[in-house]
C-alpha cells in the first residue's frame, strides 16, 4: 500500500480524534476511574489495581498504529456507618501515527460512597448507595517534528516524473510545534448502584471530563481547546436461578465536541459456585460513532474474561463493519486488561456490583 495512501487514512481517521478527543476502551467495564471518577473505590475489596493496552488499525498502518496503555491503583476504606471514601490515580499514553503523536496524561481522584439503605443479610443482603467522585490531572500532547512533512517538501522530478518527499526542502515557514504546554484537568462525575441479593446488581452514573476545557495545541503561541467530555454508562447483572448462570449487560454514551461515541453488549458469565471462586465471561458488543451525517455501526467486538480469586483477564477484538474494512480486511483493534483486587481486611459488608 502506497506511504501516501497510509498518510490520508492516519489524516481522516487519527488526527480528526487524537487532536481535541479522547482515547477509547472497548472493555470500558474494566476501566472504571477512565470512565468516571466516581468509580474510585467501587469495588469489593480494599485494594485494585488495572491495567489496559489498546493497538488499533495495525493491519494497516504497522508499527504505526494507534496504541493505548493505561494503569490504575485505587483503594477503598469505612467511612463510618455504612459509607466509604475512595482515593486513586491513574496514568495513560496513547501514541499514534507516523509522527508518534502522543497523548500523556495522568490523574489524582477521590469519592465518596453514601449509603442509602440496607437490609437482609448473605445472600439476601440488599444494599444501594449514591456516589460522588472528581478527579484533578494533567496531561501533555506532542508529536515527533522531525517525522512530519510538508507539502512544500512533496518534489515532482520533471525528468523522471516521479514524486516524492524530499526532507531537505524546507518545511512549513514559521511552523514552530512538537509538544504542548503541561496543562491541568478536572473532571467530575456520579454514580448510583445498588445491590440485590446474590449475583444481581444494577449500576448507573455520569461524569463530565476536561471541565476547564484546557488548551492542548502543539504549535507554539497556538490556541486548540479540548472538547469536554459528557459520559452516561448504564449496567449490572442478572442470574438464571442457581445455574452458575448471570449476564452482565452494559451500555457506555459519550460526546466530546462533534464526536458521538455509544457502545452496548453483555458479557455472559459461568461459575462452578466453589468456596475459591473461577468464573469465565464470553460477550459480544457493538460500537456505534458518528461519521459525517449518521451514526452508524463501527464495530463489533467479541470479548471473553477469566476471573480467578483476586485476578481478572480480559481480551477483546474489534471487527470492523465501516467502509475501512475494505483496507483492513475487518481487523479492527485487540485489547488486554488485568484486574487484581486485594480482599478487604475491615470489618463491614462490602457490596458492589460486577462490572
Amino acid at each position: 500500500m502506497p506511504k501516501f495512501y497510509l498518510l490520508f487514512i492516519f489524516l481522516a481517521f487519527g488526527l480528526g480524534s487524537v487532536q481535541s478527543q479522547d482515547a477509547r476502551f472497548a472493555q470500558f467495564y474494566a476501566n472504571p476511574l477512565y470512565v468516571n471518577p466516581a468509580l474510585t473505590g467501587v469495588f469489593e475489596g480494599q485494594l485494585r489495581f488495572t491495567a489496559n493496552y489498546r493497538v488499533l488499525y495495525s493491519s494497516i498502518l504497522g508499527t504505526d498504529a494507534f496504541r493505548t496503555v493505561s494503569a490504575g491503583l485505587d483503594v477503598r476504606r469505612p467511612a463510618g456507618k455504612g459509607n466509604f471514601v475512595g482515593l486513586g490515580a491513574q496514568i495513560l499514553q496513547d501514541v499514534a501515527g507516523e509522527t508518534s503523536f502522543s497523548r500523556t496524561q495522568g490523574q489524582i481522584s477521590a469519592s465518596f460512597q453514601k449509603i442509602l439503605g440496607s437490609s437482609g443479610r448473605g445472600r439476601n443482603a440488599m444494599s444501594h448507595y449514591l456516589v460522588g467522585g472528581g478527579s484533578l490531572g494533567f496531561g501533555q500532547r506532542g508529536f515527533d517534528i522531525e517525522k512530519a512533512w510538508f507539502s512544500t517538501q512533496w518534489f515532482n522530478d520533471p525528468v523522471s516524473g516521479d514524486s516524492y518527499i524530499d526532507r531537505g526542502l524546507d518545511g512549513e515557514p514559521g511552523f514552530v510545534g512538537g509538544n504542548s504546554e503541561l496543562y491541568l484537568d478536572f473532571s467530575a462525575g456520579l454514580l448510583w448502584y445498588g445491590v440485590f441479593g446474590e449475583n444481581r446488581s444494577m449500576y448507573a452514573g455520569a461524569a463530565i471530563h476536561h471541565l476547564n476545557e484546557p488548551n492542548i495545541s502543539v504549535i507554539d503561541g497556538g490556541t486548540d481547546q479540548l472538547y469536554r467530555k459528557i459520559v452516561g454508562h448504564i449496567g449490572g447483572e442478572l442470574p438464571f436461578g442457581r445455574t452458575g448462570f448471570s449476564i452482565l449487560p452494559a451500555a457506555q454514551v459519550m460526546s466530546q465536541g462533534p464526536a458521538f461515541s455509544a457502545m452496548g453488549g453483555a458479557n455472559l458469565r459461568y461459575t462452578q459456585r466453589e468456596w475459591r471462586e473461577v468464573a469465565l465471561r464470553i460477550g459480544a458488543w457493538a460500537h456505534f460513532s458518528n461519521r459525517l451525517d449518521d451514526t452508524a455501526a463501527d464495530a463489533v467486538i467479541i470479548s471473553a474474561v477469566l476471573e480467578m480469586e483476586s485476578l481478572q483477564f480480559g481480551v477483546s477484538y474489534d471487527l470492523t463493519l465501516n467502509d475501512l474494512n475494505i483496507s483492513n480486511d475487518g481487523r479492527g483493534a485487540f485489547e488486554l486488561s488485568v484486574i487484581y483486587v486485594k480482599a478487604a481486611n475491615f470489618r463491614g459488608r462490602v457490596d458492589c456490583p460486577k462490572f
